[in-house]
């Protein structure tokens, strides 16, 4: 069997000196950008990979990332989230980090379980997911100094025009746009059938529906529904009663699709129906959805959460124009 590489190795290999291959694996930001991408081409070359427990120790630090899992709920929803944990943990892995997953019922628990990891030294980070508007965990976690990235923006003034902290999301409003536009190709009118407004993903693919009948020039109406099934179900029915009539409904998410296509089956009705998420559910009735794509959304979290050294980073340090990543979804056509 071939002997591992050694630091000496990658120093030799490189033609720099044993410690300045350890100032980039440890404190990059010191040595010339020149030297470092040098030094990390024969990292890769070699197939270099530093002894995790070593180095743990000798840094204090846990090479472990903290992120909730997410209460059961069953039904549609959820299959988005648990698609981007399984992806997150995979990817965290083929960069020498470990996850630590852990329970929490409310964001009031979460911050709690996420100090008592972080003073207990044992994570490097935290991911949060499920942002909402003004999401109250970001200034909290800002205040007990623990670094983390969140899936999903959160919503307040810190977003894409002035980001202050590091986050990736999915763009829903060019979801939306792509399944309206192609909606429309039918001719007719394309409704809307999305969450109350107030939440920041909602308001964001209902404004990419907005933004596609108002180029197009067309009418649309717009249907509200909490997310449920029986709740689209019930609202769409009503609508219908109300004399509503769509050439075609766009989803804010697949269970209310679903919710869209019973009460339209309901009422002998058929129109295109799409949705967003692309469950199995979608695949399963064979109705259109947007597909998130959370191995993308998982790849680009640790991009920007460890950079290209593999080292986690403070969301202070990074500049502005590095905060973020949007991630373009794509519309799965049946």
């Amino acid at each position: 069997m071939a002997k591992a590489p050694t630091v000496e190795d990658v120093a030799a290999h490189a033609g720099v000196s044993r410690q300045t291959v350890s100032n980039v694996l440890n404190t990059p930001d010191i040595v010339k950008p020149t030297t470092r991408e040098r030094v990390l081409a024969s990292i890769d070359e070699l197939g270099y990979r530093r002894h995790a427990a070593a180095r743990r120790l000798r840094l204090r630090r846990s090479s472990t990332i903290g992120i909730r899992l997410d209460p059961y709920l069953g039904g549609v929803s959820g299959v988005v989230l648990d698609r981007f944990v399984h992806a997150i943990t995979e990817r965290s892995s083929e960069r020498g980090m470990r996850m630590l997953v852990y329970a929490a019922r409310t964001p009031q628990e979460e911050l709690e379980r996420l100090a008592e990891l972080w003073e207990g030294s044992e994570i490097d980070a935290a991911i949060i997911t499920s942002t909402v508007r003004d999401d109250p965990r970001v200034g909290r976690l800002d205040a007990v100094g623990l670094p983390f990235i969140s899936f999903g923006r959160p919503w307040g003034d810190d977003d894409i025009a002035d980001p202050t902290h590091l986050w990736v999301d999915v763009d829903g409003a060019a979801g939306t746009r792509a399944a309206t536009e192609h909606a429309l190709q039918r001719g007719g009118s394309v409704t809307f059938l999305g969450w109350p407004s107030g939440s920041g993903t909602g308001d964001d693919r209902e404004r990419g529906w907005r933004e596609a009948i108002d180029r197009a020039g067309v009418q649309g109406a717009r249907i509200v529904s909490e997310e449920s099934v029986q709740g689209a179900r019930h609202a769409v029915a009503a609508a219908l009663r109300d004399g509503a009539r769509a050439d075609a409904i766009v989803c804010a998410s697949d269970s209310l699709a679903v919710g869209a296509l019973l009460a339209l089956a309901d009422a002998r009705v058929r129109v295109p129906v799409i949705g967003f998420d692309n469950t199995p559910t979608a695949e399963a009735l064979g109705f259109s959805s947007v597909e998130q794509r959370p191995e993308d959304v998982a790849e680009a979290v640790l991009q920007l959460l460890m950079g290209p050294t593999g080292d986690v980073v403070s969301p202070r340090r990074v500049e502005s124009g590095e905060a973020h990543a949007l991630i373009t979804p794509e519309l799965i056509v049946r």
